[in-house]
């Protein structure tokens, strides 16, 4: 059988990507650039071009697939029904679904969709620290509105999470609330950044305001922009709060923000200037 990973080239594809591989499973990679995606994945993962927000250029890809990932996007919100109708019509029998945050016409699609499905309602991500790697290159600095604490969730323990639920039966019907192993402020963020690439970083508070203008300033809507500022001012307790779904599903501790950030250190250091 072989299952279909929209955005596979995203934050949380690539990571089904590896984990269905592991598992020897057949994959196809749905990316609109196949050519410039050939080397993020091993040779046997078959590239399909297409974008899972133009569902109907996706027969191709769906043809033969009988599981099939997606992750909720902006963009997605009006197609995606769409896409889960044209999936379960071409034959696909279970489902795992990446939030987008609430649950939309996505995610009410995939429910309603008379298939298996699993939703993964993943906290924040530790990949969001990545907005801090150009600051903190050029002037040593991260600026954000607020210092509250969220429980982080490593992009590869969703990615485990999905093929577990894509693969083994008893997760159809679930919505699987995910969380690292520990709530950490961006401050305490910062401190373990700073070990990790063994430098000075500085907490830079800024006004909501800023935010939103800063968001804005890279195409994000001033809804949008309000609804992601707003929700690091008030987390809320399932931002905050850990839970143990990813050992309980996966059978293995989730892992730490002191893992990614060495995973990562690479990006946060000063580029070092070649002598010629």
């Amino acid at each position: 059988m072989t299952t279909l990973v929209t955005g596979a080239t995203g934050n949380t594809g690539r990571h089904v990507v590896a984990e269905l591989v592991r598992r020897g499973e057949r994959v196809r990679a749905l990316t609109r650039n196949p050519a410039a995606a050939a080397g993020l994945f091993p040779g046997e993962v078959e590239l399909a071009a297409g974008t899972h927000t133009a569902p109907e250029e996706l027969d191709a890809a769906l043809d033969g697939v009988s599981r099939l990932h997606i992750t909720v996007t902006a963009r997605l919100a009006e197609v995606g029904p769409e896409l889960v109708r044209r999936a379960v019509g071409a034959g696909v029998r279970r489902i795992t679904v990446v939030w987008g945050g609430w649950v939309g016409p996505v995610e009410r699609a995939v429910a309603e969709s008379g298939v298996q499905w699993t939703r993964l309602e993943p906290q924040e991500f530790m990949s969001n620290t990545l907005t801090w790697v150009d600051s903190i290159r050029t002037e040593g600095i991260v600026r954000e509105p607020y210092d509250l604490p969220s429980a982080l969730v490593h992009e590869a323990d969703i990615g485990a999470v999905a093929a577990v639920a894509l693969l083994d039966d008893g997760h159809a019907g679930h919505a699987y609330n995910l969380t690292g192993p520990q709530p950490l402020t961006p401050r305490e963020r910062i401190a373990i950044l700073s070990r990790t690439i063994r430098r000075g970083i500085d907490f830079a508070p800024i006004t909501h305001e800023q935010a939103v203008d800063r968001l804005m300033a890279t195409g994000v809507s001033r809804a949008g922009a309000e609804y992601v500022v707003g929700w690091y001012a008030a987390p809320g307790d399932d931002a905050t709060t850990v839970v143990d779904t990813v050992e309980q599903v996966t059978g293995r501790p989730p892992r730490t923000f002191t893992q990614w950030a060495a995973e990562h250190a690479e990006r946060f250091q000063v580029p070092r200037v070649r002598a010629d």
